[in-house]
């Protein structure tokens, strides 16, 4: 018993002490009771194959595409124009609707459904994510309360209850003491999280890295100027020709910066990308874009039979994309022309541009010679420009390629995304099958559909981090349950104050379930005092209800750890947040909704 307590109480030193990463922390804590033979090898490991741990891994890759798709930034302008601008009122519509969603979805996939929606949000209304993030997770496990299935411990209790001979709980018996829990904790929220803003640190290293967006390469380069958009139909004598064969720069002084194919499969749509080259061979359905004088590319369109549309266009990034290279003071391509340099033939590769001190030169650049300090603008696949990265003699690619491709937003799969997760929801709401199981066919389905440019960049979304500090925490409650800790505690607490009266019985059960969520998950928390509350109960003579009320009250309303429940876990890399951070927000709030769920309980589910 003493080596788990003083485990668990170093443990929590090292979370406060935030010089240790929280997951490397929780890994030490576990080590040190398997070596120490308070638990078993398996028992240490059982927490990454707990159902949770999944599901948080596959809720990580269906948020990755909600935001990759670009879902999560349409979502959030509709949650931004909904505040109005306003910041109270922003952040009442973050809170409100995460509360309502986590009544019917798990509070760990209300989390990871919304935390891409108000990272998006909060970058467009420029807000600090810092406000919005730690709240977010509060709301989840508050909005819970509001139902049978909002939140495991409320099963606990459920059957707690038939076993002892009540009456089922229903889907809705949870929602009087919710809705109070919600509208308090709403307001508690307000004033705490302005303690939270800060400077996002992310956003200075943004700027500190000097990278610029594609789009921002786009406007500087005024590429969208002169840029037409034509469709080949499949009468169209161009069809089955190559880009070589039509020479459209010599015959019409247009040059092709995009060749575009979109099909639909069934409901699907799938669009994929080429950079041109002049052996590229052009087929019915394909798309043309092209620059040039639209005088010309009329002339193009009537002369082959082809679809221009009326008004300009815009270049797309999801197969192919633009980087800047610098040549190198020494490199061998200087004072060669653009033409002699043939990157198209030697790397696949268009070069589109030349930065030139303060000028931009796209016209004619065939015979434009390279100086030193120029900045050539290079058009290819993301992977050829990756290719070309790695060539550090003669220049040096600025930015990183593989990591300007990975957000680079797959736009046409929005509906496909938000198909899938819409079924998730449906599925989780219904129950049809298991939690786990809805959210990994929903994260298998993101990656088959195409919501992410590959496998790896679905994996990339995967927090370690957070999952691996809740697998490594879930098995404390073996240790605290074998040596006796927690049943010590929670029944010295509760004979302590039974004598006190009914109120003060369930402040105990209350708080001493609260205190064990800070070591162990509130689902084991109500596992190990459900039993206690109810035997505490009929000891006392009044009834179990409100006392098992209070355990799962206690188990879920835990804001001062960010692993007593995986949302709090979630947002602690995104908000940058400190284990003190959920101190100094969390305490006030976990002890403030404790005192007042103390006396709104009774009132609700009387003692007698």
């Amino acid at each position: 018993m003493l080596i788990t307590i003083i485990t668990l109480v170093l443990a929590a030193a090292g979370f406060v002490w935030g010089r240790i990463r929280a997951d490397i922390v929780a890994l030490i804590a576990l080590l040190v009771l398997m070596l120490a033979g308070v638990i078993t090898t398996q028992e240490a490991l059982s927490g990454f194959s707990n159902p949770i741990v999944i599901m948080m891994i596959g809720l990580f890759i269906v948020g990755g595409a909600i935001f990759n798709t670009g879902l999560a930034k349409m979502l959030g302008a509709r949650l931004s124009k909904l505040g109005g601008g306003n910041p109270l009122r922003l952040f009442l519509v973050v809170v409100l609707a995460t509360g309502i969603i986590g009544g019917f979805v798990s509070n760990t996939g209300t989390v990871a459904l919304m935390l891409p929606i108000v990272v998006s949000m909060a970058a467009a209304s420029g807000a600090s994510v810092s406000r919005f993030l730690m709240p977010l997770a509060f709301a989840s496990s508050i909005g819970g309360m509001l139902t049978l299935i909002g939140t495991p411990p409320n099963l606990v209790i459920a059957e707690a209850w038939e076993e002892y001979g009540g009456e089922p709980l229903s889907m809705f018996s949870f929602l009087p003491s919710g809705l109070v829990c919600l509208v308090v904790g709403t307001l508690l929220l307000i004033p705490m999280s302005k303690w939270l803003v800060r400077k996002d640190r992310k956003a200075e290293n943004a700027g500190a890295t000097g990278s610029r967006s594609l789009a921002r390469i786009v406007e500087e380069y005024n590429l969208n100027s002169d840029l037409w958009r034509i469709d080949v139909p499949a009468s169209s004598p161009v069809s089955g020709l190559s880009l070589g064969a039509l020479s459209l720069r010599a015959n019409y002084g247009l040059d092709v910066l995009e060749l575009r194919m979109e099909e639909w499969s069934s409901l699907l749509r799938n669009v994929s990308q080429e950079a041109p080259t002049a052996g590229s061979v052009i087929d019915a359905g394909d798309v043309l874009f092209v620059r040039g004088p639209r005088e010309e590319a009329q002339r193009f369109a009537a002369d082959y039979g082809l679809n221009m549309s009326a008004t300009g266009a815009n270049l797309r990034f999801y197969d192919i994309g633009l980087a800047e290279i610098v040549p190198l003071p020494d490199s061998a391509i200087l004072k060669e022309t653009i033409a002699e340099l043939d990157f198209r033939k030697r790397f696949n590769i268009n070069i589109l541009g030349v930065r030139r001190g303060g000028k931009y030169i796209i016209r004619n650049i065939g015979d434009v010679a390279v100086r030193k300090g120029d900045v050539l603008l290079v058009q290819g696949t993301w992977q050829s420009i990756s290719e070309i990265s790695k060539d550090t003699k003669d220049w040096v690619v600025l930015g990183q390629p593989e990591s300007q491709a990975s957000q680079v937003t797959i736009d046409y799969k929005a509906p496909v995304a938000a198909g899938i997760m819409l079924c998730m929801i449906a599925a989780l709401v219904m129950g049809v099958v298991p939690a786990v199981t809805a959210v990994l066919a929903a994260a298998v389905a993101m990656i088959l559909t195409g919501c992410f440019r590959n496998v790896a960049d679905a994996y990339k979304t995967i927090n370690w981090e957070s999952v691996v500090l809740i697998g490594a925490m879930m098995p404390m409650s073996f240790a605290l349950e074998k040596t006796g800790v927690s049943e010590a505690v929670s029944s010295s607490l509760v004979s302590f104050l039974g004598a006190a009266g009914p109120h003060w019985l369930m402040a105990g059960i209350y708080f001493t379930t609260s205190l064990l969520t800070l070591f162990i998950s509130n689902t084991a928390t109500a596992v190990l005092m459900a039993p206690i509350a109810v035997q505490s109960a009929v000891a006392y003579g009044v009834s179990p209800l409100p006392m098992l009320f209070a355990v799962t009250f206690g188990a879920s309303l835990c804001f001062m750890s960010p692993f007593s429940t995986p949302p709090n876990a979630l947002v602690m890399p995104a908000g940058q947040y400190t284990f003190t951070d959920y101190i100094k927000a969390g305490a006030p709030l976990q002890i403030i909704l404790g005192i007042v769920m103390i006396f709104v309980i009774p009132l609700l589910f009387p003692f007698r």
